[in-house]
């Protein structure tokens, strides 16, 4: 295989499986090189490679500068001289490398607990959105590619397992579209020890009320600690199909994800003028 297309064909395997790395690319040369500009290197956390920058003790610093780069999330353009080995320089080919790291960006990933009508439409919605989009519910007949196609996972099991059997992380944001207060008080506690991002739940006032005081009661959550549930999910659209159910938590998903504030546009025109 054509290296350049190994590269390109790792760094979109990692984009679909959420994997953050790193591009290095050869965007200037002086003298003798061992690579020409354009040549390309994906680095991975753990320091793996595919592709090559030129390989010795040069490419073993690009290496770690791309693994730092992965970590704080910076782009940086670094230089290499290849003249003087006695210098501590990276090599003696007789020339000077500039090379381009750039961190891939991992799109949020959106976890759906629930795949009935909502659930569905969500899904859908967010995969529409640009999200990496994971569903889960203990209805395998609900929870596979026939009948929702194009997801980025599918969990079979119970909601108080799903925090175990997906990796949740602070770029995550959880919508659990449930069936009820009984699969809440399983699912809730242990959504609220993960560093989900968001974490919404479906239902009237009434419900979460009644699910608030439950879990008090009968898991010991704290006040503080459910605090954290976005509960009942979404906007206030008075919406009522699924689709427009899903419309409005994407777009309280949205409004935390982008720093909005959910006010109209038109208000805040006419404050500016």
């Amino acid at each position: 295989m054509n290296e350049d297309r190994a590269v390109l064909e790792a760094l979109l395997a990692a984009h679909i499986a959420g994997e953050v790395v790193a591009l290095s690319t050869v965007i200037g040369v002086q003298g003798s090189v061992p690579r020409h500009p354009g040549s390309k290197m994906l680095v991975r956390a753990d320091g793996s490679i595919v592709g090559t920058v030129g390989g010795g003790r040069m490419e073993a610093l690009v290496i770690q500068e791309a693994q730092r780069a992965i970590a704080d999330g910076q782009t940086r353009t670094t230089s290499y001289s290849l003249n003087d080995l006695g210098a501590g320089d990276p090599g003696i080919c007789g020339g000077t490398v500039q090379i381009f790291i750039e961190p891939s960006s991992v799109p949020p990933t959106l976890l759906v607990i629930g795949i009935g009508h909502v659930g569905r439409a969500l899904a859908e919605l967010g995969k529409w959105s640009g999200f990496r989009v994971i569903v889960s519910d203990d209805r395998a007949e609900f929870c596979n590619a026939d009948y929702l196609p194009g997801m980025q996972g599918y969990v079979v099991c119970k909601p108080g397992e799903v925090a175990r059997n997906v990796p949740i992380d602070t770029n995550t944001y959880v919508a659990a579209v449930t069936r009820g207060m009984p699969v809440d008080l399983d699912l809730i506690p242990s959504l609220i020890q993960s560093p989900a991002r968001y974490i919404g739940l479906i239902g009237s006032q009434r419900r979460w009320a009644l699910t608030a005081r439950a879990l008090q009661t009968e898991r010991g959550l704290t006040p503080d600690q459910l605090l954290r549930i976005q509960a009942p999910i979404g906007l206030e659209l008075n919406a009522e199909t699924p689709q427009e159910i899903a419309v409005s938590i994407m777009a309280q998903i949205i409004m935390l994800r982008r720093g909005g504030d959910g006010k109209p546009m038109q208000q805040q025109i006419e404050s500016v003028n």
